[in-house]
């Protein structure tokens, strides 16, 4: 018996090794589908907004006197954030802070919009105008829910790989951290309002 206490004593570490390899695994590969899911219901969010985006600068359009130069700032705005992707199995910092970047740069030009629509009467009763705006406040706390979610969905797929000793075998698996979303840039000072029109 004595004999064959070695190989048992490795048989045991082999089949205990595999075990916590592949529930790791497992696990992460769960957790990861639920982050990949999380960010196509963000980007699903922020494509509504792009349409809407464009169903509303069309109706802005018609009023012939509307600032040339706000509805075009809007429009490069648009094309920019449409213009990054990102793969959640494998995004970055950057990457992410890139996409938060363009997308605050097409809720700026869109605020920008709005203000710039209290001037024209007939464009705030235009009833168009008023349900796609209301469709796009309504698709702007969409997004930061999806974006609350998608948080979420980091969290654990995070703790996961991070904790020792998951850690191990997260490197060797190549599951990396992924980032969370941040607010954009400058959200933390005070908004500015003037009544003085």
């Amino acid at each position: 018996m004595k004999k064959f206490l070695p190989w048992i004593i490795i048989g045991i570490l082999v089949i205990g090794l595999y075990s916590w390899g592949k529930s790791f695994n497992n696990t992460a590969v769960n957790l990861n589908e639920g982050v990949k899911e999380a960010w196509g219901n963000v980007q699903t969010s922020y494509q509504r907004r792009n349409d809407l985006i464009g169903n509303l600068v069309n109706t802005v359009k018609g009023a012939a006197d509307f600032e040339k130069s706000t509805l075009e700032a809007v429009v490069n705005a648009r094309a920019k954030a449409t213009s990054i992707t990102i793969d959640p199995a494998n995004v970055t910092p950057e990457q992410l802070a890139q996409y938060n970047q363009v997308q605050g740069g097409l809720s700026g030009a869109l605020k920008s919009l709005l203000v710039t629509v209290e001037r024209y009467p007939d464009l705030k009763a235009n009833q168009n105008f008023l349900k796609l705006q209301d469709e796009l406040t309504s698709t702007e706390n969409t997004i930061q829910t999806a974006r609350t979610r998608y948080n979420e969905a980091i969290k654990p797929y995070n703790i996961h790989v991070n904790e020792f000793p998951n850690t191990i075998l997260a490197g060797i698996l190549n599951f990396d951290e992924k980032p969370y979303f941040d607010a954009e840039a400058g959200a933390n000072q005070p908004v500015q309002v003037d009544f003085s029109n």
